[in-house]
């Protein structure tokens, strides 16, 4: 495993996850719900911007490895899955919303392991789609976890509802065009 300024990057949204789900269950004394949402949009928006960063130092400082590849993605779903789970406890997100997007996830990284097993890889590699579902998820995530209006007129919780249904429904398109490419690939190779 090598340690480098991308990995460690990537460790650290890791490890912020725990303090992120632990800000809500800090006494009320400590901190109102008010500063928990802020406290918890800024540790994701940081952890959002982390992850674009250590991608870009990776290839920018050519400190790419394959634990590196491996470990990213892992760190993404599991902040994702624990935001998902945190807004569900505070009943800002339906539970079958947060399912349908921890569901694809783990599909979709279990179908790119077997596509990579079968030498197929490249075949379930990040589409434009996905990155469309994700940019719509990381902008509706901050917006549920914040609530409050931003400004006067602007509700965070109205409008990251909306972008948190359609990354859903992206989440499922996104799905089933892996899905798509992904299986007749695989039915040939079994032959």
């Amino acid at each position: 495993m090598p340690l480098n300024l991308p990995n460690l990057l990537t460790w650290l949204r890791i490890l912020a996850i725990p303090i992120f789900v632990g800000i809500f269950y800090l006494p009320s004394g400590w901190l109102t719900l008010e500063q928990k949402n802020l406290v918890a949009t800024i540790i994701f928006a940081g952890a959002a911007i982390t992850d674009w960063l250590d991608g870009f130092l990776a290839r920018a400082l050519n400190q790419m490895s394959a634990f590196g590849a491996f470990l990213d993605p892992v760190a993404d779903k599991l902040m994702v899955a624990a935001a998902l789970i945190v807004l569900v406890y505070l009943d800002r997100l339906g539970a079958p919303i947060a399912l349908v997007i921890i569901g694809r996830e783990i599909a979709v990284s279990a179908l790119r392991e077997w596509m990579a097993k079968i030498g197929q890889s490249k075949s379930v590699a990040v589409s434009f789609l996905g990155k469309v579902k994700t940019t719509a998820q990381m902008i509706a995530i901050p917006l549920l976890l914040y609530h409050d209006d931003l400004i006067e007129g602007f509700n965070a919780h109205e409008v990251g509802t909306w972008l948190i249904y359609v990354a859903a429904v992206l989440t499922l398109w996104s799905m089933i065009y892996y899905l798509k490419v992904a299986i007749p690939k695989a039915a040939h190779i079994d032959q």
